[in-house]
């Protein structure tokens, strides 16, 4: 696992509820989750997004959580399965250079990468995998805490994810964050 990775044991810190004073997941995430959407979430941790985004998308959709470390994947599922959401949410397991996705190529409505995209050895190759899976049209709400990853670095993030072929359509306002809405042109 990469250094830069955060910790499995500080899993629980970050479902800690008085993180939902600065963040709250429903109210971030309602604009851009719908029913029946296919939501992709690298790096979920143990599941402070995946819950909230299992809620939304209904019975008829599906949160395809991919995490490198297989103890923050094992406590996730246990949260996923005691919260009855056990039918939309599928867990996997990244490699440790690649997200292992080609199989969703063009099948998701919108992917959250809520700081994370940092700790990628690569985001360039991250970047163009989130492209290949998302259809044309979906969108990426890339999401960095201001206090890890300074302004120069979310600039070169951005310009990783636009040499892909993901366009900035919209700069949403999160507390202590950078954060940028993507977007995956569609084809004309």
């Amino acid at each position: 696992m990469p250094e830069r990775v955060c910790p499995w044991w500080m899993g629980p810190l970050l479902l800690n509820p008085l993180r939902r004073w600065t963040v709250k997941p429903d109210k971030l995430l309602l604009p851009y989750v719908h029913e029946g959407m296919i939501v992709l979430e690298p790096g979920p941790g143990m599941g402070f997004f995946t819950l909230p985004l299992a809620s939304l998308v209904g019975p008829h959709g599906k949160v395809i959580a991919v995490d490198i470390q297989p103890k923050m994947l094992e406590k996730l599922h246990q949260r996923v399965a005691r919260s009855g959401f056990a039918d939309r949410v599928e867990t996997r397991l990244a490699g440790a250079d690649s997200l292992q996705i080609a199989d969703l190529t063009g099948s998701i409505d919108f992917a959250l990468a809520f700081a994370m995209a940092h700790e990628t050895p690569s985001p360039e190759r991250f970047f163009r995998e989130i492209a290949a899976v998302l259809k044309p049209g979906a969108a990426l709400l890339l999401v960095e805490p201001s206090g890890h990853v300074r302004s120069e670095k979310f600039a070169a993030e951005l310009e990783a994810a636009h040499s892909v072929g993901l366009v900035v359509a919209g700069t949403p306002k999160i507390s202590r964050s950078h954060a940028s809405l993507l977007r995956k042109p569609v084809a004309s």
